[in-house]
């Protein structure tokens, strides 16, 4: 009887193996979820820091664009203002 119920034993631990999840196994899955998250942060992160300072930059190279045409339009304003001045200073 020994020897039937060691069979049984064994055969009932191949056929319905104990996957019971443990305190290791969970343990476990909660380590390689930190690992992920320690790994993919910084990097998002670093994503989004590049992201927005590339939009300050674009938006500041568009004002300093808008700018140097505004400083051309004024120079020659006063250009035409110097000149319109200089001729009126000899014609009087």
């Amino acid at each position: 009887m020994s020897d039937k119920h060691d069979i049984l034993e064994e055969t009932h631990l191949i056929i319905n193996p104990d996957d019971s999840m443990g305190p290791i196994f969970l343990r476990n899955v909660f380590v390689g979820i930190f690992l992920i998250l320690v790994i993919v942060f910084p990097k998002i992160f670093i994503n989004t820091q590049i992201y927005f300072k590339s939009r300050e930059i674009s938006t500041l190279s568009h004002e300093h664009d808008a700018l140097m045409e505004e400083n051309r339009l004024i120079r020659a304003k006063v250009e035409s203002m110097k000149y319109k001045s200089q001729v009126l200073d000899t014609l009087f």
